[in-house]
């Protein structure tokens, strides 16, 4: 017989969204997970049945996913689309590929080097700007003093 109603944590987890049972327990407690309207859920023993929207942030972008089954068992990769519909808005994932993107350019001070593919898309992006039109000359620069 099907449960009516599940843990949150534990169907979070069983869905793939987080990698561990206590990650998904510690982003309830933290309320990085809302319910529906916005509700934040402030205990990871919250029951959750068919039909919720539940809103996960995981920084810079709030995904969000309609529970179409529940389980309390780790599901397959192949099988999560039985169990959840991924209805996070274009915005969002346009937020990601921004982040992504950018990532070379937002490296905080002390993080090393740039990674190879970092730094060829460093190279693209001076490149695109270089080959653009953009009047890059400053010796018409007058000075004041």
């Amino acid at each position: 017989m099907a449960k009516e109603e599940i843990r949150i944590d534990k169907w979070l987890w069983a869905v793939r969204i987080f990698k561990t049972r206590t990650i998904a327990t510690e982003a309830c407690k933290k309320g990085r997970v809302t319910i529906g309207d916005g509700q934040t859920v402030a205990k990871p023993s919250r029951m959750i049945k068919v039909g919720e929207t539940v809103n996960v942030r995981k920084s810079p972008v709030t995904y969000t996913f309609r529970v179409l089954a529940l389980t309390e068992n780790r599901l397959g990769a192949k099988l999560v689309p039985d169990y959840m519909e991924n209805i996070t808005p274009k915005s969002q994932l346009d937020l990601l590929e921004i982040v992504k993107i950018s990532g070379f350019i937002d490296r905080r001070k002390g993080l090393g080097r740039p990674t190879k593919r970092e730094g060829r898309d460093l190279a693209r992006f001076t490149e695109e700007a270089f080959d653009s039109g953009w009047d890059l000359d400053f010796d018409d620069i007058d000075e004041e003093d």
